[in-house]
This record gives C-alpha cells, sequence and structure tokens, in this order.
C-alpha cells in the first residue's frame, strides 16, 4: 500500500516537453491505482480528459502529496502557494538548474517505484516572511523559500538603509540592495552575490550586499529565529522594491521599515534515499570530483 492515496500535479506551461512528462506521470499514478488531481491551469491544457482539479492554493485540500514538474522557479512558486498545509513535495526536474528538483523525467518509473513504497528521505525547509510598514501600517507582505531582497527595482540608483537585528543596530549601508536567504537559498541568487552556500539543515539566515559602497560590507550569517529589521532612509530618491523568490515584489518608499522573520510552518521536502547534497552541488556548480569511493 502507498503513503499516499491523492497526489496533487503542478507545472509550468512554457514547455512541451513539460506536459509530455506530466501526461506520464497522471498514467504512472493511475496504473498504481493513484488519483492524480490536476492544478486548475494545468487541467485547462487538457481537455476531454476526466480528471480531478482544484486551483493551485486549495491543492492541498484535495491531496496529500504534490509533484511539482517544472525548474526551481516552479518549485518555487508551488511552495508559496500550499506552504500552510502539511503535505510533503517532490519535484520533477524539467528545468535548468533544479537543486530542488531531484526527479529525472527520463526515469520516472525506476525512480518514482521506491518514493511510493515509502522508501525516501524527507526533510523541513523553513521559510521566510516579510511585512513592509508606512508609519507602523501594513503596506504589503510576502513569503520565500528561498530569499527576500531589497533592490531599487528599475532604477539604478544606489539604495541606503540602515539595518537592525533583534532590535541592535548593525549598520547603515549604501548598495544596490540586500539579499535575505535561507539555507535553501543559499545556492541561488545569495551565491551569485558572493554569498557562502549553507546547508539545508542549518537554522541560519544569510543577509547579503549587492554592491555595496563600502567594500568592508560582507555577507553576514545570524540565527534563523532572528528579526530583521531595515529602514529606507528617507534620504532616498527613489522607491525601491522587496522581492520574494524572484516571483512577486512590493513596493517600498523612503521611511518605510521592511520586517523580515521566519515563517511559522515550512515546506516538506522529499527526496530519493539516495539524495546527498554534496552531490548535488558537484553536479549543479560544476565542482570536480576524482575521489573513488
Amino acid at each position: 500500500m502507498s503513503l499516499f492515496t491523492r497526489v496533487g500535479i503542478i507545472a509550468r506551461l512554457d514547455k512541451p516537453q513539460v506536459l509530455e512528462t506530466v501526461k506520464k506521470l497522471m498514467e504512472y499514478l493511475q496504473d498504481k491505482n493513484l488519483v492524480p488531481v490536476l492544478e486548475t491551469e494545468l487541467a485547462t491544457m487538457m481537455p476531454g480528459v476526466k480528471i480531478d482539479s482544484s486551483p493551485l492554493k486549495e491543492l492541498g485540500d484535495h491531496c496529500d502529496l504534490a509533484i511539482v514538474v517544472g525548474g526551481d522557479g516552479s518549485f518555487l512558486g508551488a511552495a508559496r502557494a500550499i506552504c500552510s498545509y502539511d503535505i510533503p513535495v517532490l519535484g520533477i526536474n524539467r528545468g535548468t538548474l533544479g537543486f530542488l528538483t531531484d526527479i529525472s523525467p527520463h526515469q520516472l518509473k525506476e525512480e518514482l517505484d521506491p518514493i511510493f513504497r515509502g522508501e525516501f528521505h524527507e526533510e523541513k525547509r523553513f521559510m521566510i516572511q516579510a511585512k513592509v510598514k508606512r508609519q507602523n501600517q501594513a503596506r504589503g507582505e510576502g513569503i520565500a523559500l528561498n530569499d527576500l531582497v531589497l533592490h531599487p527595482g528599475k532604477s539604478a540608483r544606489m539604495i541606503q538603509f540602515d539595518l537592525f537585528i533583534d532590535d541592535q543596530f548593525v549598520m547603515n549601508q549604501k548598495s544596490d540592495g540586500l539579499i535575505v536567504a535561507t539555507p535553501t537559498g543559499s545556492t541561488a541568487y545569495a551565491l551569485s552575490a558572493g554569498g557562502p552556500i549553507m546547508l539545508p539543515t542549518l537554522d541560519a539566515i544569510v543577509l547579503v550586499p549587492m554592491h555595496p559602497h563600502t567594500l568592508s560590507n560582507r555577507p553576514i550569517v545570524i540565527n534563523g529565529n532572528a528579526k530583521i529589521r531595515i529602514v529606507v532612509c528617507e534620504s532616498n530618491l527613489t522607491y525601491p522594491s522587496v522581492s520574494c523568490d524572484g516571483q512577486l515584489n512590493i513596493t517600498a518608499a523612503p521611511g518605510d521599515e521592511i520586517h523580515i522573520t521566519k515563517k511559522e510552518g515550512g515546506i516538506r521536502l522529499i527526496h530519493p534515499m539516495n539524495h546527498d547534497f554534496y552531490d548535488v552541488c558537484r553536479d549543479k556548480l560544476g565542482w570536480q570530483s576524482s575521489y573513488k569511493s
């Protein structure tokens, strides 16, 4: 007996091979007497097919496992949408990098069979949330699995802001912005900006300055439960943005405060039993590998 009976399917729709993989996945699940539940928009791409469907934000009400077909971007969007449900998420890689999507579309049956037998590794990844306040009134909020990024938006100007951690003043910084990343996001935008790679099991957050005017401003790793407050200085001539996983933007104004904390709950990720974070880094980041075990 499988641990799962109803499986939600979420997919990006911009590549024809994604739809091919979705169809193979549906056939695989039905052969195992499991019920596929398609995200509503995805279901519209399959006219004439009678199958259960649900809006993305309600998918967790109708399934006990979610499978994302796509790349890390698709996975991040799905994670933000269903994080309020306590269901595990699995990724089939149809993107380019694939730090979060483990399963190969070319070995679907071979890699999924053990998982549906209960042979998998599960881990919890925490998320972070941002609330933008103006004169102590909420102006916008968002959540992220990878990172929250303060950036100039469409302007090419630098941003000046004050940074506080647990209500202690840290620094005044003038830069292109600041990346606040989880361990999951440490291999994404934060890595490109010079931040450290953090093991996914760490309870920590990294703050990475983006092209700081003062070269002594370096990445800082802090406790995962720390409360971060960023005050956009009144002297700024631009309205900066706070992006959530690079997919959702909240506009801030000079004088606004951005409060960032760990989000309650998180995402349950499922990996194959042979999943190895260092092996993923060697593969995705091109690290040399000459050791023979």
